[in-house]
């Protein structure tokens, strides 16, 4: 208290009185180095250069910010959130740190109005009160400690500006929650880069569509693609919300679509298995073939009996071995020899 009365005598004799009184009026206690704030409002567009040459802006501040304030959010998560699982806080967290939320808070506590930039700075860039808020964090840090920028944090902008309740169950991705209705209807859901350029302060510019079915659901413009496919998907999401024709249309295209992918092939293929190594024969020529086979097994037949015959008859009156033969002999005793002959074998 003491020093704050003190502070007070002093400013008006100080040229910055009026950062002072605003910086008090930001972030709740006047500063012992007004020089960590100066830098921590200076945008790199204005191409400032130190003694050494070296540049002077709040990147290295806004570094530096960015660290300290995960873990302060990170602390203050923990301990509001009791018994929650680490993918619960961290999404939490995340939502408080995220680039579109530290531009709200950075407007609505005036940190805006204070930034020192060039005066052709693109009036579009989402990023410049998001980065001073990170930078003024930093030099709170490096001018009071970690613990004034706990308090800064807890009484200036928890408890005044975020709703940690509301905040850790708001759903803000909004790609995540297109993808899966358009999963649910089985729908076509595609982004589509429609134009990469640099804006006046040379920072990446994308710009994506969000085609449904292959139908416009929403444009996004933004400073790195997941920003720009975020904004496309939820102008998506709100068309499809208040425009019935828009939801119409896509499922029209679709149902063109499925119509076309379901269309049965005139052509059936044959499932019959082809036999292309038979040899087909016509009934006239099995039937010579036949014949001719016939005549043949007669003609060999034939042959082959009167050879049988001629050698059974050969064998049959083959009377050379008999030695009882001579000529005195009469046929009956040639006869019976030749039984006998027999029935001895």
């Amino acid at each position: 208290m003491i020093n704050n009365f003190i502070d007070k005598i002093k400013l008006p004799f100080r040229k910055e009185k009026e950062l002072y009184y605003s910086l008090r009026d930001i972030i709740g206690f006047y500063p012992h180095n007004i020089d960590f704030y100066k830098q921590a409002l200076m945008h790199r567009s204005v191409a400032k250069r130190n003694a050494k040459g070296k540049p002077v802006n709040n990147e290295r501040l806004e570094f530096l910010g960015d660290a300290i304030l995960d873990a302060i959010v990170g602390d203050i998560v923990f301990r509001h959130f009791e018994g929650k699982r680490e993918g619960f806080l961290t999404t939490t967290r995340s939502k408080i740190v995220q680039r579109d939320t530290l531009n709200r808070l950075a407007h609505e506590i005036g940190i805006g109005q204070l930034i020192v930039s060039s005066g052709n700075m693109s009036s579009h860039n989402s990023y410049m009160e998001g980065n001073a808020f990170e930078a003024l964090v930093g030099a709170i840090y490096l001018d009071r400690g970690y613990g004034a920028c706990m308090r800064f944090m807890q009484k200036r902008i928890l408890s005044q500006l975020i709703n940690l309740d509301k905040v850790a169950y708001k759903e803000v991705n909004f790609k995540s929650k297109l993808i899966e209705w358009c999963q649910k209807n089985k729908v076509r859901l595609d982004f589509e880069l429609v134009e990469q350029k640099r804006d006046d302060s040379n920072s990446p510019m994308f710009v994506y569509k969000a085609k449904i079915e292959g139908i416009e659901g929403g444009e996004g413009r933004g400073y790195s693609k997941k920003e720009s496919q975020q904004t496309a998907s939820k102008s998506a999401l709100q068309n499809l919300r208040r425009k019935p024709q828009f939801i119409d249309a896509v499922f029209a295209a679709k149902t063109e679509r499925t119509k076309m992918e379901e269309e049965p092939v005139q052509t059936v293929p044959d499932v019959e298995a082809k036999e292309d190594f038979i040899i087909t024969q016509t009934v006239e020529t099995v039937t010579e073939e036949r014949r001719a086979d016939a005549a043949e097994n007669a003609a060999t037949s034939g042959t082959k009996a009167k050879s049988r015959q001629k050698k059974n008859e050969e064998d049959e009156f083959d009377l050379s071995d008999i030695k009882a033969f001579n000529d005195k002999m009469t046929k009956e005793d040639i006869i019976a020899a030749a039984e006998a002959a027999a029935f001895a074998e």
